[in-house]
């Protein structure tokens, strides 16, 4: 019978309204933190709420409240909420009535929003009074497991709203069944209703971001014609730029409103690529088909052009790059820090030449905006000197009653620009079901109103970073909820650069958390340390490969900003995908350099002294290479040296498509075979692709090398034996002087005639002495 008095038609006795009250007093600690941030003036004053009571059966019927408008209304206005209602139960509902029920009183605070909307169930006192009268809808009876449509539609002067503030407002079911032949609330529905008569002296100022980015969708390749037609991943860009496309929505939406664009430049290069052609990887990874829709990625460009024409755009660095895992991941890395930078530049060059706008590139946006001291001087690395923070990460600690100017120093030069969490993160979530939809932009825009409340004196800077990539749903609840605040009373925009100029609360927290507080869950959708070993491999290969291209942009340049893609932030959570694209690029790197490669060849078989051995290199790019050099090693030089020992090194330049051959002269020693290799060396010293090995065999000696050497050894074998004979006659000579003088009749004397063959009286040789020189070369063949 407690409820009883909560009917249409009743009120509380005076000594029942005391009683609850004092209850509350007792069993209200839940509400102190709302009431904590009590705002001042006529909020302020507002009532105790009353003691939660068991709610009977109001979970039975679900209330679904799809829509309520205006959002903010004015004192002449009619408030219409509709939506439907369902019989969850097991027996049929009779004397269903559908009425609205408002707070006697604004609520208290931005934490008794919250704690208001997280309440389920029917609470008699906290779900205020019944509007009474005509203003209701009924139903004869529900059936289990019908959804039936309602409407409500109510004066707001029937509402009797007071103070300016935020009310809550329900949608209550009251009826009975068999079980309870009794009427109570069955089912009820929670929002709130943003009440402001009157603009006030000092609106807040906010700052709403309008993100536009997008998963990667370029590949690094590139087809062969002189245009380097892009090779996409898939074709669903293409869906996203079309009319009712996320893209498309979220450009057209926010064409109409007063908010600050911050820009993948990753994008915009995406779909400019698809408007002068583009193809698409088929499956298989290796075949691609033709792209069809350049006129819808023409279409997007020229309304985005026009959109942002004299508006404030911030870009991102290219492929909008993971700050949280290169700061935890990425830094001790080689050369990951110095992808930023390049990151920054080519970002800033892609809007400007593409948009013809000039945009900032003095933010840096980690995930989800929060930070630590190592993410803080990642992001400001690159040159940016302001990170966008949000208020889950940056938590103020002075207990200030209400919230303070985004802008706040952090030390180094460095301004950190905390948006405000509950804003932020008021569109998360499936915004495709109306309900969800109507009820975060109510809370939005309550919320907004009440941070005015706080402190209706103090001229506060309020940022707003939502989630990066808004889904078609989410970015519709956001527009509805920004109109709102552009055509209400508390509020007006500004920009982010101004905003980040904004004069700093003196007693808004300024410390950065430590990295030990960065969140688990953040964490552990970071790109790992392998990711970033890869594309330092990667580089590397890029590296090696542009020395020896005469045109390095046609590779240096998609391939850069595809390695800026490894490192994008929108691989969170999508571990496989980011090793999938990453082993992408690398494996195509690697394809290209491979293009350039000695040709394998058969043994060679030489058969003289010397010969030339020709070794071809072969280019399948479409560009000439060059800065090369090919050097032949011989394995055994003392057998067959190579030029003048054991290898020869030759300049060599190929022009694209074409194969190129070097000949290289060797001396062969003996016979028999001798390992030889080939290899491609840059200018550098560095060696270019994989050796090739062969074998050269000498086979035979020509007559002539075979007469050189006969007439060697024939020479070593007369030297031998005059030299033999010479010392032979030396020694017979002393003998013969000792002996008797026999004269011409028998003696023993020389005959006339003997002695030294080489007297003065000799006629001269008719032969010429041997000669000294080394013979003629052999035959040269060439392999």
């Amino acid at each position: 019978m407690a409820e009883a008095a909560d009917f249409p038609g009743t009120s509380p006795s005076p000594a029942r309204r005391w009683l609850r009250r004092t209850a509350a007093l007792l069993v209200g600690t839940p509400l102190l933190a709302g009431l904590l941030q009590a705002p001042v003036g006529p909020v302020a004053h507002a009532a105790v709420p009353s003691a939660p009571a068991d709610a009977t059966g109001s979970g039975t019927v679900d209330v679904s409240l799809d829509a309520l408008t205006p959002t903010a209304p004015d004192e002449d206005d009619k408030i219409t909420v509709s939506g439907t209602v369902t019989n969850q139960g097991k027996q049929t509902v009779t004397g269903a009535q559908v009425r609205l029920r408002v707070g006697s009183a604004p609520l208290g605070g931005r934490s008794e929003i919250d704690g208001a909307a997280k309440r389920t169930g029917f609470q008699p006192g906290l779900d205020g009074t019944e509007v009474g009268g005509k203003y209701v809808d009924k139903f004869a009876k529900l059936v289990p497991g019908v959804r039936q449509d309602f409407s409500v539609s109510v004066p707001v002067k029937a509402l009797h709203l007071g103070a300016d503030g935020v009310y809550q407002l329900s949608v209550a079911l009251t009826g009975q069944n068999a079980a309870q032949p009794y009427p109570q609330v069955l089912g009820i529905e929670r929002t709130f209703l943003p009440w402001q008569t009157e603009a006030v002296d000092t609106k807040t100022k906010t700052t709403y971001l309008w993100p536009l980015i997008a998963d990667t969708h370029l590949t690094a390749k590139t087809e062969s014609d002189e245009q380097q037609t892009p090779v996409f991943r898939n074709d669903e860009l293409a869906d996203d730029l079309a009319p009712g496309g996320r893209l498309q929505q979220l450009l057209a939406l926010g064409s109409d409103l007063d908010v600050t664009w911050v820009i993948d430049p990753d994008l915009l290069a995406s779909v400019e690529a698809m408007t002068k052609g583009y193809r698409i990887q088929n499956p298989d990874g290796r075949t691609t088909r033709a792209g069809k829709h350049q006129a819808v990625a023409t279409a997007w460009l020229n309304d985005l052009e026009a959109a942002v024409k004299g508006k404030k755009v911030v870009a991102l660095p290219f492929a909008d790059p993971d700050l949280a895992s290169l700061a935890h991941n990425g830094r001790a890395v080689t050369g990951s820090l110095s992808h930023l930078k390049e990151a920054t530049d080519a970002g800033a060059s892609a809007v400007d030449t593409i948009l013809h706008v000039k945009p900032s590139t003095d933010f840096a946006w980690p995930a989800d905006g929060a930070i630590d001291p190592s993410i803080v001087d990642v992001s400001t690395s690159a040159g940016a000197h302001t990170v966008i923070a949000r208020s889950d990460s940056l938590r103020e600690t002075d207990g200030l009653t209400y919230s303070p100017t985004a802008a706040r120093p952090i030390g180094g030069g460095t301004t950190a620009v905390v948006a405000d969490a509950r804003l932020s993160t008021a569109f998360q979530g499936d915004m495709t079901e109306a309900e969800n939809s109507t009820l975060a932009v109510q809370e939005f825009v309550a919320q907004s109103l009440m941070i005015n409340l706080q402190d209706p004196g103090r001229q506060r800077s309020i940022v707003v970073a939502p989630q990066r990539m808004p889904t078609a749903s989410q970015a519709q609840a956001m527009a509805k909820a920004l109109t709102t605040l552009q055509d209400g009373q508390w509020s007006e925009f500004d920009d982010l650069t101004t905003a980040a100029k904004a004069k700093p609360d003196p007693r808004a927290t300024t410390r950065v958390p430590s990295t030990g507080s960065y969140p688990a869950a953040l964490r552990k959708q970071e790109l790992p340390r392998s990711a970033f070993e890869s594309i330092h491999e990667t580089q590397g290969m890029l590296e090696r490969f542009q020395v020896i291209l005469t045109e390095k942009d046609r590779v240096v340049t998609p391939f850069g900003r595809a390695i800026d893609r490894e490192m994008s932030t929108s691989w969170r959570g999508r571990p496989s995908e980011a090793t999938t694209y990453q082993a992408g690029v690398k494996n195509y790197l690697r394809e290209l350099t491979e293009q350039v490669a000695l040709i394998e060849r058969s043994d060679a078989k030489l058969s003289g002294r010397s010969a030339t051995i020709p070794v071809s290199v072969q280019n399948n790019l479409v560009q000439g290479v060059g800065h090369l050099n090919l050097r032949l090693f011989s394995e055994n030089p003392t057998r067959l040296k190579i030029g003048d020992g054991q290898y020869e090194e030759i300049p060599i330049e190929v022009a694209g498509g074409h194969s190129q051959s070097v000949k290289f002269t060797t001396t062969a020693n003996a016979n028999g075979p001798v390992p030889v290799y080939a290899q491609l060396y840059t200018e550098d010293g560095e060696p270019y692709g994989e050796p090739v090995a062969f074998e050269v065999n000498v086979t035979e000696v020509t007559p002539a090398v075979m007469l050189v050497i006969a007439g060697g050894l024939l020479l070593l074998v007369l030297a031998g034996f005059r030299m033999y004979t010479q010392r032979k006659r030396a020694a017979r000579k002393p003998a013969m002087q000792e002996g008797p003088d026999e004269g011409p009749d028998g003696g023993s004397g020389p005959a006339s005639g003997e002695g030294d063959p080489e007297q003065p009286s000799d006629p001269t040789p008719d032969t010429a002495p041997e000669s000294t020189d080394p013979s003629d070369t052999g035959e040269r063949v060439d392999r």
